[in-house]
């Protein structure tokens, strides 16, 4: 994080301004950078997530092209965090920097919506979907009874494989929610087998079941309504560590049939087709191009088109506000059978974008890069020496004198860090000096690999020699924790020495097993309420097919 540049710097944005670029679908990036949590909490239904403690890490691949019209707010106490950030975007070469007008109160104030959760417009989406087309879906209690008298029933779950690893349906199968469409046939190729589509709470399973009724899949087909949520407030038992997966290998009937399914339902919802060899005319001046292949991520570390993420397709969906941080960008979708992508592509048409999948499916040698092209990051501020795990072992025989504080995320810290270690959020780590973490003759910075802590530490080191601190050293891990663990050393687990709150990441109430009853029936009753929010906030530009 850079203060070389004054606030005033940047041109402040109100309310209206914003919303006309929204409806105008006018390229638009209209960043957050709280913390998760607190983004979580309350913000606008565009909004999108970039906390200020990673901006040097994310935003050129999220943000890829440097005057993209941006629109930064957010607060931390009395920290202005947007100017902050405005200024770190400014020092990575972004030049459209424009700060909201009131933050997120002169939001509010101007009577903009504001929503809760994340992965928001998707969430939402899903609701309408649901809403216009009244997706069949089965209650929890009827799924059981199916599954319990072993009916000609297969259940498929469509969340990521270790979301469904964590705790899954008994007798479910990983389907991820792009695969539904192309592997159908293999797990159910009676058409009379009754077809069950779950995930942890609504969307996921809503987008995969009219993904199959859209496709025309012969099958009854039903979501499993509120998904593992339902099924635990239904007092019914999960299966924890299951492993079962589709096939990897689809017959060329069903892949033929899958394709013949899935390319009408993509021309319907406006999706539209262009040549390989063209996609450098999408990248006209002005105009934002996100290339995403939607396979599975092993089949994308197999073998790529060159230029292309992986997202896969059912996440992509799910996440688009992580993923397509600028609204109104172009979107391309690439896979290898024609089917992942026109049906992933269908939904994001619907959602407003303008996405385009090749005119013909690419042959196996256009798939030539192995691996992901390396990302490419600013150098930190200030160079700070590194310090091996060997002689931070020998230091912290005196830990006195020496601090050592991870900015890995909260979870990981807790998983497992260096003993003594303090936890602390990278862009609350001043205030977090001297406060929570004693006063040192050293400081120690670590995160997983070494990379997010060259960051904290040049911000710790700029901190203080404006406190006339120059004497305190400041050292990073030279490879993280990673290196600290693969030399053999011990660690620590717990919350034990947090510095700040483990505000980095929203706590999602459909995930893990340990939420309570409260909380998920809660989250239900707020995603009932999201075509309501969608009616008065008015940008949405949904169509659903």
């Amino acid at each position: 994080m850079t203060t070389s540049a004054s606030a005033s710097a940047f041109p402040l944005v109100p309310f209206a301004a914003v919303r006309a670029r929204l409806l105008a679908r006018e390229e638009t990036a209209l960043l957050d950078v709280r913390e998760e949590d607190p983004f979580a909490q309350e913000h606008p239904l565009w909004a999108a997530n970039l906390p200020l403690s990673r901006i040097e890490i994310e935003a050129w691949r999220r943000i890829p092209r440097l005057d993209t019209f941006i629109v930064l707010y957010g607060a931390h106490g009395g920290t202005d965090l947007a100017s902050l950030a405005a200024r770190t975007l400014a020092s990575l070469g972004y030049t459209n920097l424009h700060l909201l007008e009131g933050g997120l109160e002169g939001w509010r104030a101007a009577g903009g919506e504001l929503f809760r959760d994340v992965n928001v417009p998707s969430k939402s989406f899903g609701e309408l979907v649901e809403h216009e087309r009244h997706t069949p879906s089965l209650s929890a209690s009827e799924v059981k009874a199916l599954v319990d008298g072993k009916a000609n029933v297969v259940v498929l779950d469509a969340r990521r494989f270790d979301e469904y690893r964590t705790m899954s349906i008994p007798s479910a199968t990983s389907v991820p929610g792009a695969e539904l469409v192309l592997r159908v046939r293999e797990l159910a190729p009676d058409p009379a087998t009754q077809v069950i589509v779950n995930c942890a709470g609504r969307t996921r399973s809503i987008i995969g079941t009219q993904s199959l009724v859209n496709a025309g899949i012969p099958n009854p087909v039903a979501a499993l309504r509120n998904g593992t949520i339902g099924w635990k407030l239904a007092g019914q038992v999960l299966d924890h560590g299951a492993d079962r997966k589709a096939p990897a290998a689809v017959s060329d009937a069903h892949r033929a049939q899958a394709q013949a399914d899935a390319r009408p339902v993509a021309d319907k919802a406006g999706v539209r087709r262009i040549a390989l060899d063209a996609l450098h005319t999408l990248e006209a001046p002005g105009r934002t191009l996100y290339r995403f292949d939607v396979r599975t991520p092993e089949e994308y570390d197999a073998g790529h088109l060159p230029g292309f993420a992986s997202a896969p397709g059912g996440q992509l969906v799910q996440e688009t506000d992580h993923q397509v941080p600028v609204r109104g960008a172009r979107i391309v979708l690439a896979d290898d059978d024609g089917v992942r992508a026109s049906m992933s592509a269908s939904w994001l048409a619907q959602m407003g974008w303008e996405v385009y999948v090749p005119d013909a499916v690419p042959t196996a040698s256009a798939f030539t890069e192995k691996a992901a092209p390396p990302p490419a990051y600013p150098l930190a501020a200030v160079a700070i020496r590194e310090i091996s795990p060997n002689d931070l072992a020998a230091l912290l025989k005196q830990p006195a004198a020496t601090a050592v504080i991870d900015v890995t995320t909260s979870a990981n810290y807790v998983k497992r860090h260096i003993p003594g270690a303090w936890y602390a959020i990278r862009a609350q780590l001043a205030e977090a000096i001297g406060t929570a973490i004693p006063p040192a003759r050293r400081y120690v910075l670590t995160c997983g690999s070494s990379l997010l802590a060259r960051y904290a530490a040049a911000d710790l080191r700029q901190h203080l020699d404006a406190q006339g601190q120059r004497d305190v050293e400041v050292l990073v891990l030279a490879g993280g924790n990673a290196a600290w663990f693969a030399a053999g050393f011990e660690g620590e687990f717990g919350e034990t020495r947090l510095a700040t709150q483990r505000t980095d990441r929203y706590r999602r109430p459909y995930e893990g097993t340990d939420a309570s009853p409260e909380a998920m029936q809660a989250y239900l009753d707020w995603e009932y309420g999201l075509v309501g929010q969608l009616g008065r906030d008015g940008t949405h530009r949904f169509t659903v097919i």
